[in-house]
């Protein structure tokens, strides 16, 4: 077994003094676009984050995920997981560790479903959970662990985070200058601050994330904080050319990526959809008609066609206007050129008639009767199918169904289900009591009795087997057959004067 290289060992020999690192992104960070990543600069690539639990107990979600995705130009790599359960994620971990250069334990996600599942961000104040579940992974895995934390607005608090993790076993840490709350409309500046002091307190290897929009970011963000390396995320899906300090024409890397994409399938559809939405983003507030049809495409093919409508129409833009072509207020180069997209500033809080300061907050249209009704132009698109498909289908909240919930999870039960659970809760009851629930299309109870039925059967069949093999045995082995009883003499027998031998 080879020797697992720690801290700047690994970071300068497995990792090859990679400084430029594309981020872990949900749905976007796929193989196709690494690949394409890299041959523009990137010196190292993170899968998407990767649920633990569902990489344990799926083989379908490791093999689509994962070890589908196998390629030697795709190294070094680090795959990501998230996970709440050490155990569980040792395991995740042992499945992973043939195919990366090393496992990353996300602790930087601040989204919604994050923390819904109790990981991700949502665990930065779970110290003793971390320090068990760094710790654990960097004794039973074969590659190095490493970690993406958030920051805490405390720069000590943050400090001794880091150090807990580094301690813990934790052989790389990248650093994402923002706090939870920093996310959507909210994200804000990343601290540099914060990641400087990490970088001075700790004596591993420190990637830095946030701010970095083009390669002149990259470099000062590297003289100022001292880190090792600079992680993008936003930056390179907007220009997969960030690492070369070059922004190239937008169909260029749209036309390169559906290349890749071809040549290393399969890739799901929506990946490849959401990374043109990103590249084409600006040229797609101008141009909306192909906005509305690169929405509906079905297919590769047809995506790679609306690419060539917006390319074809950048080109006329700029035969036709001049030295002014593709200028929009607000962007430093013409739209059809690959360049970050800035999130408009928040809305300053509206002080109400108490003085008080209120958020301006974004409420969403309530749906009014004539919508409830039918008036399929204020429905969504999704809804005016499903209107289409029904047209007694109605919409309004206050006249949906109401079902009961499952007595053990809160989850509508099934109407006729045996125990009045939902399917999950009656499926686990039904196995544990060996029992049928016709509702739910469960028979525990039936298979259980088919399987004794057949055993049963099994086992008298092999004793009249072995029966006659002893009958059978006896017989070509030269010994007599045991003695019969000799006949009864009968009462016919003794008036005709038989003795009955």
């Amino acid at each position: 077994m080879a020797v697992k290289l720690q801290g700047f060992e690994f970071w300068k020999t497995t990792l090859r003094g990679a400084r430029y690192v594309v981020a872990p992104m949900v749905d976007q960070s796929e193989l196709a676009w690494r690949l394409l990543s890299r041959r523009h600069g990137a010196e190292l690539c993170y899968t998407p984050m990767l649920h633990a639990q569902v990489f344990v107990r799926d083989a379908n979600y490791r093999k689509d995920n994962l070890y589908s995705e196998v390629c030697p130009e795709d190294r070094p790599l680090i795959t990501q997981f998230c996970a709440n359960d050490p155990e569980v994620f040792v395991q995740a971990c042992l499945l992973a560790q043939d195919y990366c250069d090393a496992i990353d334990l996300n602790l930087g996600c601040p989204q919604m479903i994050a923390k819904r599942g109790h990981y991700g961000v949502f665990l930065q104040d779970e110290w003793e959970l971390l320090e068990k579940m760094v710790k654990l992974a960097n004794e039973k895995i074969s590659v190095p662990i490493t970690c993406k934390i958030r920051v805490f607005n405390k720069m000590e608090e943050t400090v001794q985070y880091a150090q807990m993790l580094e301690k813990a076993g934790c052989q790389l840490l990248t650093v994402h200058g923002r706090t939870k709350d920093q996310k959507g409309p909210a994200t804000g500046i990343a601290s540099w601050e914060h990641i400087k002091a990490v970088r001075n307190a700790v004596n591993i290897p420190v990637f830095a994330n946030g701010n970095i929009q083009h390669l002149s970011d990259v470099e000062q963000c590297m003289e100022e904080t001292g880190v090792q390396g600079v992680m993008s995320a936003e930056g390179n899906l907007h220009n997969p050319a960030l690492f070369e300090g070059h922004s190239p024409p937008v169909w260029e890397m749209a036309e390169e990526y559906l290349e890749v994409v071809s040549q290393y399938p399969p890739c799901t559809l929506s990946y490849v959809r959401a990374h043109l939405f990103k590249l084409w983003h600006h040229t797609l507030q101008i141009h909306k008609d192909l906005r509305e049809e690169l929405a509906k495409v079905k297919n590769l093919q047809g995506l790679t066609e609306v690419s060539r409508q917006l390319r074809l129409r950048c080109q006329e833009e700029i035969t036709n206007g001049g030295e002014e072509a593709g200028q929009v207020v607000g962007l430093p180069f013409p739209h059809w050129i690959c360049q970050p997209y800035v999130r408009p500033v928040p809305k300053a809080p509206v002080a109400n008639s108490n003085g008080t300061e209120v958020k301006a907050v974004c409420h969403k249209r309530a749906l009014s009767q004539e919508d409830s009704d039918g008036a399929s132009d204020a429905l969504s698109k999704n809804k005016q199918k499903k209107k289409a498909r029904n047209p007694h289908k109605n919409f309004c909240p206050e006249q949906k169904p109401k079902y009961i919930k499952c007595e053990q999870c809160g989850n509508p039960k099934g109407n006729h289900c045996v125990f009045n659970l939902c399917r999950g809760c009656c499926k686990k009851k039904a196995h544990k009591e060996v029992a049928d629930c016709p509702s739910h299309g469960l028979r525990f109870k039936t298979k259980a009795e088919k399987q004794k039925s057949e055993r049963q059967e099994e086992e008298e069949e092999g004793k009249s087997r072995g029966l006659q093999e002893e009958e059978d045995g006896g017989l070509l082995n030269g010994t007599p057959s045991p003695p019969t009883d000799p006949p009864q003499r009968t009462d016919c027998g003794l008036r005709h004067g038989l003795t009955g031998t």
